[in-house]
């Protein structure tokens, strides 16, 4: 694996240190008016889900992780555990539904997501950016609302609610961001 220096690293990267792997969820450099400069780095266990501020000087040196990503099909859902399906060679996988998080409920039949292998260890998965949701509930479309930038609370057919604009209806199709749970446009 290739070694980085501590002012390389940044937010996204997957590192191993102390014999776990760690994502960068947010880096500060810092150049202090005594002393050398340092990166403040907040990371996040990949396996547990614990975080941890460490400060990494540019002479120390952090082996940089790479993950390997492959699209697979989601097929269902039993017992707490998602069920995928690698498109190439067919070989199925169950991962626990907590992988996703909160945007657990865009996970749709059929749908293609990423999942990132450390090795044979699945450590994440991330679903498309853009997902077509149907609105179930909605206040009705209200005339001459349209000067003010304003939304409305809608809840989707996955019962995630989302503020939409004030022309969309009930039983329209929207796309919704997955990540930043957001609307996005009419389907």
């Amino acid at each position: 694996m290739p070694k980085i220096n501590g002012n390389e690293i940044r937010p996204g990267n997957v590192l191993e240190h102390n014999a776990h792997l760690w994502v960068a969820v947010k880096v500060d450099h810092v150049k202090p008016g005594k002393g050398g400069a340092y990166a403040q780095v907040e990371m996040k266990n990949l396996r547990n889900g614990s975080k941890l501020n460490e400060r990494f000087r540019s002479a120390d040196k952090i082996e940089k992780v790479r993950l390997e990503q492959k699209d697979q099909q989601f097929l269902y859902e039993t017992d707490g555990m998602l069920v995928f399906m690698d498109l190439e060679t067919y070989e199925q996988i169950e991962l626990p539904a907590d992988i996703l998080g909160e945007r657990r409920p865009f996970l749709q039949d059929g749908m293609t997501a990423v999942i990132e292998y450390y090795d044979a260890e699945a450590l994440s998965a991330s679903l498309p950016q853009k997902v077509i949701c149907k609105i179930v509930e909605t206040e009705p479309v209200v005339k001459g609302q349209t000067a003010a930038n304003s939304f409305k609370p809608a809840i989707l057919d996955n019962g995630v609610r989302v503020m939409v604009p004030p022309f969309v209806a009930q039983d329209e199709s929207i796309v919704v961001n997955t990540e930043t749970m957001e609307y996005s446009e009419r389907a």
